[in-house]
């Protein structure tokens, strides 16, 4: 197991090293995103393909006004949401630093300013922009803590320990490539409130080509078989509940007993991992839960944990 400082962290990153960092949403596993090499291993690390674009983080405005032209669209949403849960899919600059295996050779680049103060605090120690996709084997349930990445990626990994992740759902992803907004993931921050700030409605990408982190069909997926709107045991199952649980399950981890979605979301990761790793059970049931709000983020991460790997 290998701790480290802030300071650890950032002098590690400039020499081209990976670092597992947390972020309010999940950790992230950080690399100088202008370093190719850096990035390259990311890709390594995780099993992650190539194709499958990576989210920059960046500390202020003045660094996100060197990477991707801004529409008033963008500065609008970037002044209600940033620091927090929300990334935006821009065009590239000309001469952008960022290496092209980011954004997989797209000419657009998603870009976050976390809101994590120990995120922001490194982001701040480098000065660049950092490439983290979740810090988890390509495919697997995100982590929400530091044990969920050694768990995932092995002790060999460098992690800066900052606590349980609050929000504990990936960020929110907006394209604002194309003439009308597109939410290319539902996540962290409800559509709802993006809308509102907008002015208009967001529109869903009319095809399934990766222009952002995850789009994959089949993703967030445990070992174990998931199984959504659960009304009854079958076999030996764990239960994910939502608000009053349901009996006659091996086992229950309540994501909300009180049916509060923001409780549900920050606690979807750690339950999947605790379920997961429960000696004895065939599969994780999992309660119905609202499709409005932050539930159709959570909805998604379960529809695509359901495929399997």
């Amino acid at each position: 197991m290998v701790d480290v400082t802030i300071s650890e962290a950032a002098d590690r990153l400039l020499r081209g090293e990976v670092v597992a960092i947390p972020t309010e949403t999940v950790y992230g596993l950080a690399a100088d995103a202008t370093n190719a090499s850096a990035v390259a291993k990311i890709f390594a690390a995780k099993g992650r393909p190539d194709f499958n674009p990576l989210i920059s983080h960046v500390a202020d405005f003045a660094q996100l006004e060197a990477l991707v032209t801004l529409d008033a669209r963008a500065r609008r949403l970037a002044e209600a949401f940033w620091p927090g849960a929300l990334t935006l899919v821009l065009p590239r600059l000309p001469g952008c630093p960022v290496a092209p295996a980011v954004s997989a050779g797209l000419p657009s680049l998603a870009l976050r300013m976390p809101a994590h103060p120990i995120a922001r605090e490194l982001l701040a120690r480098v000065g660049r922009p950092v490439a983290a996709p979740s810090a988890n084997r390509s495919g697997h349930v995100s982590p929400s803590t530091a044990q969920h990445v050694r768990d995932s990626l092995g002790p060999e990994i460098a992690v800066l320990d900052g606590g349980a992740c609050k929000v504990g759902l990936e960020s929110t992803v907006i394209g604002l490539t194309g003439e009308r907004p597109a939410l290319l993931r539902p996540g962290g921050i409800a559509a709802e409130g993006i809308e509102a700030v907008l002015g208009e409605a967001l529109v869903q990408p009319t095809d399934r080509k990766l222009q952002s982190p995850g789009m994959l069909l089949k993703h967030y997926a445990p070992r174990l078989p998931v199984r959504l709107d659960a009304a009854a045991p079958q076999g030996r199952e764990g239960l994910l509940s939502f608000g009053r649980p349901l009996s006659g399950f091996a086992t229950v981890y309540p994501l909300s007993e009180s049916g509060d979605l923001a409780e549900a979301a920050a606690r979807l990761y750690a339950g999947l991992h605790a379920l997961d790793q429960m000696p004895g059970l065939d599969g994780i049931a999992v309660m119905p839960i609202p499709q409005q709000g932050l539930g159709v983020a959570i909805n998604d991460r379960l529809t695509r944990a359901a495929r399997g790997r």
